[in-house]
């Protein structure tokens, strides 16, 4: 850490607190998937003790969706952290508070949430301690998903981007280029790709046309913050509009969190999500039909976290990523068995899964 960023972070407290308070230490944070980087601050005599520093990179401050696919012509004014922020603040959603933002600066001053994640809660609990605090974090899903998308607005950026059939095949063919062709290792032949790419387009298509609804795009466990009894989201700059079950199967299906939330606890949850939406909405929700698309949900994002992986560890030189996908691949094979649709899938990649794990 350079004394330069703590320079910085000492003149942005100055600049939001006054002359009094002081940075008494900094620690960088573990951080994520993207380029940004975190630090926890540590204060004296300010009002927090302690907040949360995100130091952003230099470049497009795009959502994910949009840089990959360049669905906006121009940049958003706005970083889309805040934008979407101000959004889901408004309608009552549980995410930081923003302390103090210098954008052309690349700094935030958040609210400091602790280090409890919603997978460190559930870690050596019983079953229905984990069930409360996963239905927890749906109730917080439904909020997003019900509130934001009957409360439009369209300055807000999420409303300006679809999870559509162009960012579906975009993905499938990230696992294709990434989780098949340039995985070290692996051997493809075209008559595996071709048959693939039409079954991807053909589950693209369903995929497609879903109803959608406000969505935050990563909605797991790890952004998920239990912080004084409730849960926190976090990481939500990349919301967009998708189907109601892509969330839901982000926060059941990602990484190792099937370890815990294993088939019947998944199943209880599914429903409780069901329940909910139907009194929320007043409306019952046809069952069958919501957990097919669900899991199609599930297996596609897990195909596009395969290719993810692989690809933070083979170009960007992040190899963390890579011990979750062995739970990823076993997962994903058990999926793409239960629909009758997706087995043709399995068969083309039961060697290639097999070799994951």
């Amino acid at each position: 850490m350079s004394e330069t960023i703590e320079r910085q972070v000492a003149g942005k407290i100055r600049a939001r607190f006054g002359a009094g308070p002081k940075l008494s230490g900094l620690t960088p944070l573990a951080g994520d998937a993207s380029s940004r980087r975190y630090y926890r601050a540590e204060l004296s005599g300010a009002p927090v003790p302690t907040l949360i520093v995100m130091e952003l990179a230099a470049g497009s401050a795009l959502p994910l969706s949009s840089e990959e696919l360049a669905i906006f012509k121009d940049g958003p004014k706005e970083l889309p952290f805040l934008n979407v922020q101000r959004f889901l603040s408004a309608i009552g959603v549980n995410v930081p508070k923003i302390l103090g933002a210098w954008e052309q600066d690349g700094l935030l001053l958040l609210e400091d949430l602790g280090d409890t994640a919603l997978w460190d809660r559930v870690q050596g609990v019983a079953d229905a301690e984990v069930l409360r605090w996963y239905q927890k974090a749906i109730d917080e899903l439904l909020k997003i998903q019900l509130r934001g998308t009957a409360q439009r607005d369209d300055s807000c950026i999420a409303f300006q981007q679809r999870f559509d059939l162009k960012l579906y095949l975009w993905e499938f063919e990230h696992f294709i280029e990434w989780g098949l062709e340039k995985r070290p290792g692996a051997v493809v032949g075209a008559n595996t790709i071709e048959p693939l790419r039409k079954s991807f387009a053909a589950i693209a298509a369903r995929l497609d046309r879903q109803t959608p609804c406000l969505s935050h795009r990563d909605y797991h466990s790890w952004n998920l913050m239990i912080h004084d009894g409730a849960v926190r989201v976090i990481d939500f700059q990349d919301a967009l509009l998708a189907p109601a079950q892509y969330d839901l199967a982000s926060l059941l299906n990602d990484r190792i969190t099937d370890s815990v939330i294993r088939p019947p606890l998944e199943a209880r949850l599914v429903d409780y999500y069901l329940e909910r939406r139907s009194e929320l909405k007043k409306r019952k929700i046809s069952a069958d039909e919501f957990r097919e698309i669900y899991r199609l949900s599930a297996l596609q994002r897990d195909l596009k976290v395969i290719g993810r992986f692989y690809y933070l560890d083979l170009v960007k030189g992040k190899p963390g990523y890579m011990k979750f996908v062995p739970p990823t691949a076993r997962r994903l094979e058990r999926h793409l068995a239960e629909i009758a649709e997706t087995r043709p899938v399995l068969e083309l990649l039961r060697e290639h899964l097999g070799a994951m794990q």
